[in-house]
């Protein structure tokens, strides 16, 4: 949620930026409900002041009739008041929630995708001597991509990865949990971009796929009508990417400042309807309704949460570079970072088989929007207490970047040629 005072200050500014946001909000109502609602309350506290001193008044002693009479109005006066609160504070918190984060001033405002820029192009373009293929083209024959059996069992938009597919998403894992543990490259890419941040190391988790409702809502991330799937008889969802169930962690705490930043490289299977997607990437493995994805997550100080945002682009554009596949770096505009985002960064993949470039990754600053309704806090050392910025970021869909390595790394005979920072984690192999 966006701060009530700030949207008291900044009316007009909130309403411009939820507009450049694709978000047409009622910011007048919410100020009308959030002012009487406030009188309600303090109405409330002062009849509770009343009857307590009241009370106080009748310590000792049998009281009169009249004091009784005056309790029994003070009781009644409070009931009232509280019954006109409660659909004011139901009013209040919806459209608080419905306020978009404001984007940061480097944000381009557009009003759909097409108006994304980008912000640069790195790499050349793979040559091949023959026309290259789709990625389905090429693992479905060898027996490492089986839908038609998968839509058997479980409908369309899955698959069964197998053989040396499955051996290379381990490999993709591996190497990412070893890249993210290294301090010494932390801080080189620390130093490179020139953050003002630690070089502490990212710790390796496995999240939980299900969660609550509360949770999730808290973290405005649930979006129950075009993603996410539901289980009938609990309150609990699958999640929808993998860091739904991170950016929760520390949901309703109050963290010790030495604790940050809080890092984390997390491996989850996650699940999407894809409801809005009929028609789109039907074939291979981009758009399947069950995925593996790594994902950094951190919480930080307000101070710092831009540059740990900087290091994860940062660490997205080493992956990426480091397998020698070619980009483009994404500066994603206002209608397309996202209602929690303050900021967002997509890397996209060139796909020779395809011929064009497909997002592959994502890159969100979402300042302390997620923070205020999950209350996840630091204690600072003097005693204060701050909301916390959390950052998200994909470090690899594992389909989308093994679709990736397929059409570039493809050869003639339809073999694959591993790239070479994953050789290590496959048996010194050089071929699948």
């Amino acid at each position: 949620m966006l701060d009530i005072q700030f949207i008291r200050d900044n009316p007009e500014i909130v309403t411009e930026k939820s507009i450049q946001k694709g978000y047409n909000v009622d910011v007048p109502r919410l100020l009308e409900v959030d002012s009487l609602r406030r009188t309600r309350l303090t109405q409330v506290e002062e009849l509770r002041s009343r009857r307590n001193d009241l009370s106080a008044s009748m310590n000792g002693g049998k009281p009169s009739a009249e004091k009784l009479a005056q309790g029994k109005q003070l009781k009644e006066e409070i009931t009232t008041l509280e019954s006109e609160i409660q659909p004011l504070d139901e009013e209040y918190g919806e459209l608080l929630k419905s306020i978009p984060n404001m984007p940061l001033e480097d944000v381009p405002v557009g009003l759909t995708e097409d108006e994304n820029v980008v912000a640069s192009t790195v790499g050349e373009q793979f040559a091949f001597d023959f026309k290259p293929k789709n990625h389905w083209e090429i693992v479905e024959p060898r027996g490492m991509l089986d839908k038609e059996r998968a839509a058997k069992i479980a409908g369309s938009r899955f698959g069964y990865i197998k053989g040396d597919l499955v051996l290379l998403q381990f490999a993709l894992k591996q190497w990412v949990m070893t890249t993210l543990g290294d301090e010494k490259f932390l801080q080189q890419l620390i130093d490179e971009n020139g953050l003002n941040i630690s070089a502490k190391p990212f710790m390796p988790v496995l999240p939980p796929a299900l969660i609550r409702t509360e949770p999730y809502k808290a973290s405005a991330r649930l979006d129950a009508a075009e993603v996410t799937y539901k289980l009938d008889n609990d309150d609990l969802w699958l999640n929808a990417s993998a860091e739904h169930t991170l950016c929760t962690m520390y949901w309703n705490e109050i963290l010790p400042e030495d604790m940050f930043p809080i890092r984390y490289i997390g491996f989850l299977t996650s699940f999407r309807r894809e409801a809005g997607s009929y028609g789109k990437d039907t074939e291979g493995m981009l758009r399947w309704h069950q995925f593996d994805k790594l994902e950094m997550e951190v919480f930080s100080t307000p101070e710092t949460g831009l540059d740990e945002h900087k290091l994860q682009v940062a660490i997205q554009e080493y992956l990426v570079g480091q397998l020698g596949i070619p980009y483009q770096l994404i500066h994603k505009c206002t209608a397309d970072i996202g209602k929690p985002n303050a900021r967002g960064i997509d890397i996209n993949c060139w796909f020779p088989g395809q011929g064009q470039y497909r997002e592959t990754h994502s890159a969100d600053y979402i300042t302390d929007y997620q923070a205020r309704d999950l209350k996840t806090r630091v204690r600072r050392t003097d005693g204060t207490i701050d909301l916390v910025h959390t950052n998200d970021a994909t470090a690899f869909a594992t389909n989308r970047i093994m679709a990736a390595i397929v059409e570039n790394y493809q050869t003639a005979d339809g073999s694959i040629v591993i790239p070479e920072v994953l050789r290590l984690y496959m048996g010194g192999r050089e071929l699948i």
